[in-house]
């Protein structure tokens, strides 16, 4: 069985992680809420390897968030077996919602090299980028939904136990309220800036709690957990 503090350790590894390879594939070019898939069409076909490795790199942080919802449960679950079960699948929901997007958006590459040779129908091609988009689309938001849920829940169980400073534990569970709020919100009208503003707030969560986890959880650890 991995240790209490072990886990901790790769909890933080892989905050840094996800949000490292997160910005790498946005980086190469596979970015998300992109809607004019004629524009997108002709960046991808100047260079589709690159788009391709920025898919690549998307699907490996997608992994890491699978991976991490194994050890935030080894290690937060002593607290609240059942908030850090809700909180873990919600994060692994969250992870096959973004993969699916991922897998989708592959679908591109081919259809870029198309619409680039294509003299008649480069409208039928364009509808069904847009198709494409969208689907990436409702799955990035989905996923992002979820990872609120699961923030959520983690963050009411370290709120109830002091497992983790008081200062993390309120920014997180603050910002996965206002990012599920927006993102319902934006579901519901297509207004989208409270999910902007709770998806800022769980992007500094993130990085301080990550921080803390890889950093200085092994103090608090032995000052607190007792």
């Amino acid at each position: 069985m991995i240790s209490t503090p072990l886990a901790l350790k790769l909890c933080g590894f892989l905050y840094i992680f996800i949000l490292i390879t997160n910005a790498a594939s946005v980086g190469l070019g596979d970015r998300t809420g992109e809607t004019d898939s004629a524009a997108m069409l002709a960046a991808i076909s100047e260079n589709p390897g690159r788009y391709r490795m920025g898919v690549i790199v998307a699907i490996a942080s997608h992994l890491g968030i699978v991976a991490i919802t194994g050890t935030l449960f080894l290690a937060f679950s002593q607290f609240n077996r059942q908030l850090a079960l809700i909180g873990s699948v919600s994060r692994l929901g969250e992870a096959v919602a973004m993969i699916y997007g991922e897998v989708t958006v592959l679908r591109l590459i081919d259809l870029a090299r198309e619409y680039a040779s294509a003299d008649s129908n480069k409208e039928s091609l364009r509808l069904l980028g847009d198709q494409i988009l969208r689907t990436k689309n409702i799955g990035v938001d989905l996923g992002l939904l979820l990872l609120s849920i699961g923030a959520i829940a983690y963050c009411i169980s370290f709120v109830q136990s002091g497992a983790v400073p008081s200062m993390i534990a309120n920014l997180g569970l603050a910002a996965g309220i206002i990012s599920a709020i927006g993102i319902l919100m934006k579901f519901a009208s297509g207004f989208s800036a409270i999910a902007v503003i709770g998806m800022v707030l769980m992007m500094v969560f993130e990085v301080t709690f990550g921080g803390w986890l890889l950093f200085f959880s092994h103090a608090y650890v032995r000052r607190e957990w007792v």
